[in-house]
């Protein structure tokens, strides 16, 4: 079971989503920034971290939003989402080719990485 956690960062009434780049595992799909949790890391603090690696982005983590499990065919991860408000980036991207900004009606229109489609749909029940 790999831990990993993700932020849904809000701009105004904006969500960030970013598309995962090509030879990346499940490439070419889009997601919720961030990654996998460090041994002994804290959750917020592996969130703080990965979303200034992959993205040179600040956010201010305003709370815990879930906890899903997904099984990939070779694989498992436990994600953990946390609500964010959007503070700054460079936008240099590593992990994605691509990121943008979207209404919550607007998230299903994108291939999804299957973890989280169950938080959009969360999202979605309010």
């Amino acid at each position: 079971m790999i831990k990993v956690v993700c932020g849904i960062i809000y701009k105004k009434d904006k969500i960030l989503l970013c598309r995962k780049k090509k030879d990346k595992n499940l490439g070419g799909l889009w997601e919720f920034p961030g990654g996998k949790i460090e041994l002994n890391e804290i959750p917020e603090k592996a969130l703080t971290r990965e979303l200034i690696e992959e993205l040179g982005m600040h956010v201010k983590i305003l709370n815990h939003f879930s906890t899903t499990i997904h099984n990939y065919e070779t694989f498992s991860v436990k994600l953990l989402s946390y609500k964010c408000d959007f503070i700054k980036a460079s936008f240099e991207l590593t992990d994605h080719d691509k990121y943008e900004w979207l209404n919550l009606s607007e998230l299903s229109n994108k291939k999804i990485v299957p973890a989280d489609i169950k938080i959009i749909n969360k999202l979605k029940q309010g």
